[in-house]
């Protein structure tokens, strides 16, 4: 699913006019490609940060440092392949990764799309995946009310400190 939004965007971006329908279609051909073949690896490096014991740091893992592994080898294919990406499509493409990352990260810590023994079937993740979308656009503001309470806890463990 990655691989064929990331070649929309990229579509998107060649479609003004400049570069030619050969370099457009490399940027999109190079794309699929990569993220195909990659995906797998990059989603198991994200599973296997969910084992580092300080949470943040896992999440930080999961959302900043495979997806920019990810995005520089992305990039330095790119180049290599003769097929440069234009500045839109590559912040568009840098944005939609953050937000898939948060998403992944939101779900595997909720049990979903996750391999092995720990994962549950396919299906059951599917099956999932609404109540996922609406608790991931609503946990911003669940953040946002939850505010006093983690203020009151610093100070509370100040006081008593």
């Amino acid at each position: 699913m990655s691989a064929t939004v990331r070649a929309f965007v990229y579509a998107a971006a060649m479609l003004r006019p400049g570069p030619g329908l050969k370099e457009g279609v490399a940027v999109i051909v190079v794309e699929m490609l990569y993220v195909t073949v990659t995906s797998g690896l990059y989603a198991g490096m994200q599973q296997h940060a969910l084992l580092i014991k300080r949470r943040w740091l896992g999440d930080l893992a999961i959302v900043v440092g495979v997806p920019g592994l990810s995005q520089a080898l992305d990039w330095l294919l790119h180049i290599a392949a003769g097929a440069p990406t234009p500045h839109k499509a590559l912040l568009s493409v840098c944005i939609f990764t953050l937000l898939s990352a948060l998403f992944h990260r939101h779900v595997m810590r909720r049990g979903t799309f996750l391999t092995g023994c720990e994962g549950l079937s396919l299906t059951q993740d599917f099956r999932r995946v609404p109540k996922l979308i609406l608790s991931f656009a609503a946990s911003p503001f669940a953040f946002t009310l939850s505010l006093p309470d983690r203020f009151a806890r610093v100070a509370r463990s100040e006081l008593e400190a």
